[in-house]
């Protein structure tokens, strides 16, 4: 039991679901399985489930806990700052590729 920190400033949808509430109101909620710590307060880049950058959004809570079925699980709440461009989400998205999706380990 420990918990793995998400200080790269990335924040990846892994359900459609939760990203088309983000974009459609502005806020979402994901939930992430095991313990991670979130910085509450930061902004980060959100990312489609296919590591393509989307928007700014700003972490407003992340909540670490033992769920009913025990197991761990963060859920995370976010607010839209803004959509990305097309230029800007080109650009993370392959700044992003280099430094956390495209290699393993």
């Amino acid at each position: 039991m420990g918990f793995q920190s998400e200080f790269n400033s990335v924040c990846k949808f892994k359900n459609e679901q939760e990203l088309y509430e983000l974009l459609e109101y502005g806020r979402t909620k994901m939930v992430k399985q095991g313990f991670r710590v979130y910085p509450t307060g930061q902004k980060v880049i959100a990312y489609t489930p296919e590591n393509v950058a989307v928007a700014i959004v700003k972490i407003s809570a992340s909540i670490a806990e033992i769920n009913f079925q025990g197991n761990e699980v963060t859920a995370v709440e976010m607010e839209l700052v803004r959509k990305l461009n097309e230029e800007e989400s080109r650009v993370q998205t392959a700044l992003a590729y280099e430094m956390f999706f495209g290699e393993e380990g």
